[in-house]
């Protein structure tokens, strides 16, 4: 396997990796929907925000250039890691709205610890023409950032492309014409079904730096094993917000289960803070307490992977219990490992 675990010095403190950024949503309307988690959870002192929402949200962006902190803001320590991205996302389906040195101010602004460099996402629609231009475009302003960045928080070259050749060759011309902490993996939501391209793609960039390496986007339940397993050393997601919208309850070492199946339960499984005190109907009920659930079951996850590597377990047969009578998981998984064997 490619796991491995690492330190990442930030302005705010040392960051121990494999780590999950859980997004927040800070700057967006549906801000409410990111739970307190920072002192519940105490291995996640860690967040991700989008830079561009942020900027956009005049009365919390007024505040903040007043002298307000974005911690406070977001109501978590100021310990806290802040991952901040360009907003890319937003650029999918519309123009960019900034230039590489406008979005390093915001980032620098709200004291974020790592950047992420702007970025156009590719179109999920296959166009190559287009798509080719979205590559060289998110890798000129990659460019254009490292050019303006001053070094006073970690920088990460976002990295886009549908064919491995493309993830290798775009990381190494950025590395050999550019100064960046790190590589930031996207484009992979789209194509989150296709378990194999994502796992050739995640190969293909793991292969080309030894770098830290994020993937956007794929930090859920499922996809964490496989993301620890290929040697990527942080992730970021919305799983726990989206799953609990569609009452969907995430059980560590299964997946999402959805709660309208089930119609008489006095508890839940899981003894995390929140379901360990409540009965299963007022869990089931408040999306809030369920969303705040399903974060924690991402912890879990990752906690489990990492006490396995501690305690010398094989990983290999760990995974193939972990991923064994879940068809998809099971078949994903088992293209990671011949891609990962053949690698040795």
């Amino acid at each position: 396997m490619l796991y491995r675990q690492r330190s990442l010095d930030t302005p705010t403190g040392t960051l121990e990796t494999p780590v999950l950024f859980p997004v927040s949503n800070i700057g967006k309307r549906s801000s409410d929907n990111t739970p307190e988690y920072a002192d519940s959870i105490p291995d996640i002192r860690t967040a991700m925000v989008n830079a561009r929402a942020i900027r956009q949200r005049d009365p919390q962006w007024d505040r903040i250039q007043d002298g307000a902190s974005l911690r406070d803001e977001m109501g978590v320590p100021s310990d806290t890691i802040v991952f901040a991205d360009s907003g890319g996302f937003d650029f999918e389906s519309g123009d960019v709205d900034t230039t590489p040195k406008q979005s390093l101010a915001t980032q620098r602004a709200i004291g974020a610890d790592i950047f992420g460099t702007v970025d156009v996402p590719l179109s999920p629609e296959n166009r190559t023409a287009e798509n080719k231009d979205r590559v060289e475009r998110s890798t000129e302003y990659a460019l254009e950032a490292s050019d303006h960045h001053d070094g006073d928080a970690l920088l990460f070259a976002s990295v886009h492309g549908y064919t491995t050749e493309t993830v290798a060759n775009t990381l190494q011309y950025l590395e050999d014409n550019g100064e960046f902490d790190g590589y930031a993996l996207g484009s992979m939501v789209p194509i989150r079904t296709d378990y194999e391209k994502v796992t050739r793609l995640i190969l293909s960039a793991r292969r080309a730096t030894d770098k830290h390496l994020h993937v956007y986007g794929l930090g859920g339940i499922v996809y964490q094993p496989l993301l620890l397993y290929l040697g990527v050393d942080s992730f970021d997601s919305t799983a726990f917000i989206r799953s609990a919208g569609n009452r969907n309850y995430l059980l560590p070492g299964f997946g999402g289960i959805e709660l309208h199946r089930i119609d008489e339960l006095n508890h839940l499984p899981c003894s995390c803070p929140v379901c360990a005190t409540r009965e299963f109907d007022e869990i089931r009920k408040d999306r809030d307490l369920l969303t705040q659930h399903n974060l924690w079951a991402l912890a879990t996850e990752l906690r489990r992977f990492r006490f396995m590597a501690a305690s010398e377990t094989d990983i290999e047969d760990y995974l193939d219990l972990r991923f064994q009578g879940n068809g998809v998981t099971e078949r994903a998984y088992g293209i990671a490992k011949q891609q990962v064997r053949r690698l040795k």
